[in-house]
């Protein structure tokens, strides 16, 4: 791991962090994002715990290795999720990893969390995810939300099949992981405009 690798990193994460604020997509201080540093050792920044995501600090993240402990001295801890990440990074090819809370995608969470999942069709976004056929349908799917962590990331885990993807955590948000930073955020901005869409079509009774 070399210095300026590190430093770009970082800029690009703490960029990244910045447009999701504007969207207001960090209520709280929820959500938590992460970006690869190193393959070998396997290294990765991840959003430091209880952070003002809508200012710009030294502390926002934290480096951590494949199990998610600290890889560096500092006083602040890693996100309490940061064992999901951990899950994506299995995947060598894995260069971002992203988790928001929004109204629009906990409340579709809910409304198909019995069914285990949620499916767009007719959709023109849903070439975000690679699917260009004109009858293509996306299904995303839905877990649980276990408050004991470890648990949650062995569930998250399970639905971690490809080097990108997405998964709705019932009530807790949205993941999604990329071969880089442009294709995590592409399907997460994706997915949020179709649990926008889909909610609307709802409140019309289509």
């Amino acid at each position: 791991m070399t210095l300026p690798t590190y430093t770009e990193r970082w800029e690009e994460l703490a960029e990244l962090k910045d447009q999701f604020a504007v969207r207001d997509w960090f209520m709280g201080t929820s959500g938590n994002i992460s970006i690869r540093v190193s393959s070998s050792p396997t290294l990765f920044l991840v959003s430091a715990s209880g952070k003002d995501k809508t200012k710009r600090t030294h502390q926002d993240f934290v480096l951590v290795d494949e199990n998610g402990a600290l890889a560096q001295e500092t006083v602040e801890r890693p996100s309490a999720e940061t064992l999901l990440h951990v899950e994506v990074y299995k995947r060598q090819e894995v260069k971002c990893s992203l988790h928001v809370h929004t109204v629009a995608n906990n409340v579709i969470s809910e409304i198909y969390g019995d069914q285990g999942y949620v499916t767009f069709k007719g959709q023109e976004l849903i070439k975000a995810f690679g699917l260009w056929e004109e009858d293509a349908e996306l299904t995303i799917p839905i877990i649980k939300n276990y408050a004991d962590i470890p648990t949650l990331a062995k569930e998250f885990g399970k639905h971690v099949k490809e080097d990108a993807g997405t998964v709705l955590i019932r009530n807790h948000g949205v993941t999604a992981w990329g071969r880089s930073v442009l294709e995590a955020k592409k399907q997460i901005e994706a997915l949020e405009f179709l649990c926008q869409y889909k909610l609307e079509f709802r409140k019309l009774g289509l």
